[in-house]
C-alpha cells in the first residue's frame, strides 16, 4: 500500500473540489490509499501525515500567496520540520484562484519551498501547456500552463461547480502522477 495524504484549505469550496480531483487521480493507482485532510484538521491527523508516503499540498491563492489558514498549517508543521519527520516523502501542490493568473505561480513556489524545507522530493506536473495555440482549447489539460503543480481557475461568483472540467482532469492527472511516483520511490 502507498499512502497519499492531501492537505488543503478551502475558503469557498473551490480548493476542496480540486483536492477531490487530485484524490480521484491518486486512487486510480493500484494499492494507493488516499486521505483528504483539511488543513485545520492536520494536528488531529498528524499520524496520517507522518505515515504517508506522499503529501500533496493545496491552497487557494489569496493576494498572490497561500491562504492564512494554510500558512497556519505550515507553521504548525515546524516541530515535524525540526525532527525531519517528512524528509524523503514525495510532495506536490495545487492551487486555485478566481483570476486566470491570480499570481498562482507564487503560491506553488511557496508550497514547493515549504516541501524543500522539509526535505521532501517535489513532483511537478508533466503535461505540456494546453490552450496555447490556435488549435488549443479551454478544455485542454494544463490549460493554464503550469509545470510546478496543478493550477485551477474558478469564477468568484460560482461555487465549487465553477472549477472547470479541464482543471479537475489536470488535478486528477497530478494525483495519479504523485501516487505512481510515491509507489516507485517507496521501493
Amino acid at each position: 500500500m502507498t499512502s497519499i495524504a492531501i492537505v488543503f484549505h478551502s475558503g469557498y469550496g473551490h480548493t476542496r473540489a480540486v483536492a477531490e480531483a487530485v484524490a480521484q487521480g491518486a486512487a486510480q493507482v493500484a494499492g494507493a490509499q488516499v486521505h483528504l485532510i483539511p488543513a485545520d484538521e492536520a494536528e488531529a491527523k498528524a499520524a496520517l501525515l507522518d505515515g504517508a508516503d506522499a503529501i500533496v499540498f493545496g491552497s487557494p491563492t489569496y493576494m498572490g500567496s497561500v491562504s492564512a489558514k494554510f500558512k497556519e498549517f505550515m507553521e504548525w508543521s515546524s516541530k515535524t520540520w525540526y525532527g525531519r519527520g517528512w524528509q524523503d516523502k514525495v510532495a506536490a501542490g495545487f492551487t486555485v484562484s478566481a483570476s486566470q493568473s491570480g499570481d498562482k505561480l507564487n503560491a506553488l513556489i511557496q508550497l514547493s519551498v515549504f516541501a524543500a524545507q522539509h526535505g521532501m522530493v517535489w513532483v511537478g506536473l508533466d503535461l505540456l501547456p494546453g490552450n496555447n495555440s490556435s488549435k488549443g482549447s479551454v478544455e485542454d489539460l494544463n490549460r493554464l500552463g503550469s509545470f510546478l503543480g496543478a493550477m485551477a481557475q474558478a469564477n468568484s461568483d460560482q461555487g465549487p461547480e465553477g472549477v472547470t472540467a479541464a482543471d479537475r482532469k489536470t488535478a486528477a492527472h497530478l494525483g495519479k502522477r504523485v501516487a505512481e511516483a510515491a509507489a516507485r520511490w517507496k521501493k
